[in-house]
């Protein structure tokens, strides 16, 4: 069985100043490359995102997708694979299957690349992440970039409880080598 890191990606591996989707304004946040490197010998990297942004019509699924490849092949470029990225491009009012925080995709990608979903992490922004991790039974690691500080409170409210919070992307990086 293979072991994976489940990635929000806005926020999480890129810089968000909302709705992200314009190839210019892309960058990739400190240390996330230094991060996935350390991890990428036990995980696949898989890449599960919300993208509400297709569903409001702010912009197209084709213009998500040329957006997405590029944070794949910036990373690819930097010898880093993220096997597949899943996207739901629903609002939350459509109450579809594959919204995180269900585990539409989780499940997906533990059938097909054989995932011990229980040896698996997920890492986001957004307190959906943490709750898809739950809800799969993964590891969470609530990461305090992107909207990370905007929604930290609705942790707590929620009563959503991540097996570890981070700073940045390398904290979260260096804790789940620790725990290997």
């Amino acid at each position: 069985m293979n072991r994976a890191i489940f990635l929000h990606r806005d926020g999480t591996l890129n810089e968000d100043e909302g709705y992200v989707h314009m190839l210019e304004d892309f960058k990739l946040l400190p240390g996330v490359i230094e991060g996935l490197k350390m991890l990428q010998e036990h995980f696949l990297f898989f890449i599960i995102t919300n993208q509400s942004g297709i569903g409001r019509g702010y912009y197209t699924e084709s213009q998500f997708l040329a957006f997405n490849n590029l944070v794949c092949e910036s990373l690819k470029k930097q010898g880093i694979i993220i096997q597949k990225t899943y996207h739901c491009p629903h609002i939350y009012e459509d109450n579809c299957k594959c919204r995180k925080p269900n585990t539409f995709f989780i499940d997906q990608i533990a059938q097909g690349y054989m995932i011990d979903v229980k040896a698996s992490w997920v890492i986001g922004d957004h307190p959906s992440d943490v709750k898809l991790g739950i809800n799969a039974e993964c590891s969470t690691i609530y990461i305090c970039t992107g909207d990370g500080t905007k929604h930290f409170h609705e942790l707590k409210e929620k009563d959503i409880n991540p097996t570890f919070i981070a700073r940045d992307f390398l904290t979260a990086a260096h804790y789940i080598k620790k725990s290997l």
